[in-house]
């Protein structure tokens, strides 16, 4: 399993990975996005501030990097960055299927993506990533998994996913809604031929969203690789917006809200991957610091 070279990472930011959701495309939910990525947010512009971010990561010690067919360019942003450094080869890499980016580089799009969990999506979204990442794909998640999606209980799919773990790729899905832990129970439960499909999950945990942290303990005993987007809540959880218990253990760490609130989702003992969606390079290095926060038990049950 590819996470199993994070294992032997060194570092004590190889746990924290990168997700290129806001720097893929030019629009995005992220509160303060207008101010971090000013106006030019060209094709050009977002591909040579991804590329400035992925070198600052990988210096840092981030191993972990994460991608989406829906993120608009960042696969290709990703697969450039790649191919442009060979001798990069003990990174992690995963993407996602299922969202169709719809908005054509356009911020102001009635429409930014498309939801699709059969089949036929995932063909031809397999063979577009492939084209991109080749053989540097490690992990294949399905993107945004609730209850009632056909992806947990179509056959046919799971056949398709299986044939592409007995190559090698690891398979995984990511949740989103008010019921992940509906979710991940249900998909913990999906298996081809008596063996569990999925190896890994993507869910949303923060300080502000605690609902999903049983069903990923559960997913954690049973064996998969647990893997946290969304630990600053869209923004919601940085300074100026960051709640007022959150900002006095800040202070009192001497660190950002950003990086205090990271470390506490760190911390939790099945969190494999904690997520930085840093859109700049600042960010990213204030982000990092939740690697070495010290927290007290008193500062953490601020934050559970």
């Amino acid at each position: 399993m590819p996470f199993s070279r994070l294992a032997t990472a060194t570092t004590p930011t190889a746990h924290i990975g990168l997700g290129l959701a806001a720097v893929g495309r030019p629009g995005y939910i992220n509160l303060g996005r207008e101010e971090d990525l000013g106006e030019d947010r060209s094709v050009e512009a977002l591909r040579a501030r991804t590329h400035d971010l992925l070198d600052a990561a990988y210096a840092q010690g981030v191993r972990y990097f994460d991608v989406a067919r829906s993120y608009g360019r960042s696969e290709e942003f990703l697969a450039s960055w790649l191919a442009a450094r060979p001798d990069v080869t003990d990174v992690v890499v995963g993407s996602k299927w299922g969202y169709t980016y719809t908005a054509g580089w356009s911020a102001d799009a009635e429409t930014h993506e498309v939801k699709d969990h059969s089949p036929q999506t995932y063909d031809r979204q397999r063979a577009e990533t492939a084209e991109l990442l080749g053989d540097r794909l490690d992990l294949y998640q399905i993107h945004s998994v609730t209850p009632d999606s056909p992806a947990l209980t179509d056959k046919d799919l799971h056949a398709r996913l299986a044939e592409a773990a007995a190559t090698g790729l690891t398979i995984g899905f990511s949740t989103s809604g008010p019921a992940q832990a509906d979710a991940i129970r249900a998909a913990l439960a999906v298996t081809v031929d008596g063996e569990p499909l999925f190896r890994t999950v993507q869910s949303t945990y923060n300080a502000l969203e605690t609902s999903a942290g049983p069903a990923l303990a559960e997913a954690h005993d049973a064996g998969l690789t647990v893997i946290v987007k969304e630990g600053m809540a869209n923004g919601r959880l940085a300074a100026p917006h960051a709640p007022e218990a959150l900002r006095a253990v800040a202070e009192e760490t001497g660190l950002g809200c950003d990086a205090v609130a990271l470390a506490v989702v760190l911390r939790r003992p099945w969190a494999g991957v904690v997520l930085s969606g840093a859109a700049t390079v600042a960010q990213l290095a204030s982000n990092l610091h939740a690697a070495v926060v010290d927290l007290d038990a008193d500062q953490q049950v601020s934050h559970p």
